[in-house]
């Protein structure tokens, strides 16, 4: 299996070092391997290995794993990403099944389920969101679920099967501003995901809506603002802000580290501009510490609802 084929970038004279707020053990726990063991037993591929994800060792030593369905092969090669890019796996018809297993085992209360770009598919991999949803409801009804999905493109009618099978959280990933789509995410229209977030609140106004990006790749603060503000406008409810790391040097290079005092202001002007749920950390990624965050997302919104009919009573 062959990892993303990437245009190569310019090279660098010298990689940027590592800042210490960004240096993490390495994963050793007994919990770790126990989660990996389990992942293995089940036959599931994980987010967090494919993506060199820096938090593995810690989400896993809670037993939190994000699934990625569909495969671990990409149709794409976005030039961020390390999983692997190539002719897809087959389907997995037992993928619902052992997924649901593996939540039961770990005694999830939140389940966050990702999955490679399936171009190939007439439904982009739609029908197995919702299979797996609907396994996990059938498993698990206490699980809470939240779907992180490509943007299928050109498949008619994808996004409405996922909608209607009622995840908790619909999660879908803008990556980078606007201007840097071509070199970054050359397979994706930055406006299409943008409108998929929006049709989501308009086929169900009631579902909880999240996207994310990454910082570091030469983006500028205006142009990270104004990603917040076109998702305001779509009416998403939480945004995620991470640094950008280079997963090898065949990847789009970092063009710099991201303070933490810089992400605390981002957060600070998302709550701002009227988020429900804001992480912006150097280590905050899509699916980190999603339960916790979800139940602080619920009780905001509960919050909000109840302030505005104290206003109107």
């Amino acid at each position: 299996m062959a990892k993303a084929t990437v245009t190569p970038m310019k090279e660098q004279a010298k990689r940027l070092p590592k800042p210490p707020w960004l240096r993490v053990k390495a994963p050793s726990s007994r919990e770790y391997h126990s989660t990996r063991k389990l992942m293995r037993g089940h036959k599931l591929n994980t987010v967090c290995e494919e993506a060199a994800c820096p938090n593995i060792g810690e989400c896993w030593a809670h037993g939190h794993a994000t699934v990625m369905i569909l495969g671990s092969v990409c149709t794409r090669a976005c030039a961020f990403c390390n999983v692997a890019t190539g002719r897809p796996d087959q389907l997995d018809p037992n993928e619902p099944e052992e997924l649901a297993r593996a939540a039961a085992t770990l005694g999830l209360t939140h389940m966050v389920i990702t999955s490679v770009d399936r171009d190939d598919l007439d439904d982009g991999g739609a029908a197995q969101f919702v299979r797996c949803i609907e396994r996990l409801r059938e498993t698990t009804p206490e699980t809470t679920i939240e779907v992180l999905t490509p943007d299928f493109r050109n498949k008619e009618g994808a996004l409405e099967a996922v909608v209607a099978a009622k995840p908790d959280v619909f999660n879908h990933n803008l990556e980078t501003v606007p201007r840097l789509y071509t070199e970054v995410r050359p397979g994706a229209r930055y406006f299409h995901s943008l409108r998929l977030l929006d049709r989501v609140k308009s086929q169900d106004p009631a579902m909880f809506t999240k996207s994310g990006i990454m910082v570091g790749l030469g983006e500028e603060r205006r142009e990270v603002l104004q990603v917040m503000d076109d998702l305001r406008s779509a009416d998403v409810d939480f945004i995620t802000i991470g640094q950008y790391l280079q997963p090898t040097r065949r990847h789009h290079e970092v063009m710099r580290f991201v303070t933490p005092d810089e992400f605390e202001e981002y957060e600070r002007l998302a709550y701002a501009k009227g988020f429900l749920m804001v992480s912006a950390t150097p280590l905050t990624r899509s699916s980190y510490l999603a339960g916790d965050d979800f139940a602080r997302l619920r009780a905001n919104r509960d919050k909000q609802l109840a302030t505005r009919r104290h206003a109107q009573a």
